[in-house]
């Protein structure tokens, strides 16, 4: 619930999207540095499909988020956050955590 007042005023539910992989290998980090040393990312289940569908499989946006049974757009996003995310890892030297999120199987 949101602060305000008296007012009762409840966010959004989240929509599940659907994943076809969750991967078994769920956290990556550069060789050489303690884990404790390291920052971490966490990139969701949900953002680790949409980089399987469109980078992995190359498939077209409309087709990816028709198999996520989300918008277009949404994926658009979903997809821009998980490569920010990577990108941010990869260049900066932080671990990577994949885990959580609104998805179903």
């Amino acid at each position: 619930m949101a602060k305000g007042g008296d007012k009762n005023i409840m966010g959004r539910i989240p929509k599940w999207r659907r994943v076809a992989f969750i991967p078994e290998i769920t956290y990556f980090k550069p060789v050489g540095v303690s884990l404790r040393a390291l920052d971490k990312v966490r990139l969701s289940v949900e953002e680790a499909e949409a980089i399987r569908l469109k980078d992995l499989e190359g498939l077209e946006q409309e087709e990816c988020a028709q198999r996520m049974s989300i918008s277009r757009p949404t994926f658009h996003r979903v997809l821009e956050s998980a490569r920010s995310k990577l990108a941010d890892a990869l260049l900066n030297g932080k671990a990577i955590r994949i885990e959580g999120g609104n998805f179903e199987m």
